[in-house]
């Protein structure tokens, strides 16, 4: 039950310090008790192609609506 009190204790710490919104999630490719966090600005999906700037055809120019 101590895992499950830490976890609720670390999002209402973020919630208290003014997070507004978390992805939370679980990998066995990190060591037990290590914690991986990723901060960004926006409503992009961390990591995804927009977030990253790795979009293919970001400079892609729409004229039809100029």
């Amino acid at each position: 039950m101590s895992e499950i009190d830490d976890l609720i204790n670390m999002i209402d710490g973020k919630m208290n310090s003014g997070v507004s919104r978390l992805k939370v999630g679980f990998s066995e490719d990190l060591q037990e008790g290590e914690k991986k966090e990723a901060y960004h600005h926006g409503r992009c999906d961390v990591g995804s192609p927009w977030a990253t700037g790795t979009v293919g055809n970001c400079d892609a120019i729409d004229t039809d609506n100029q």
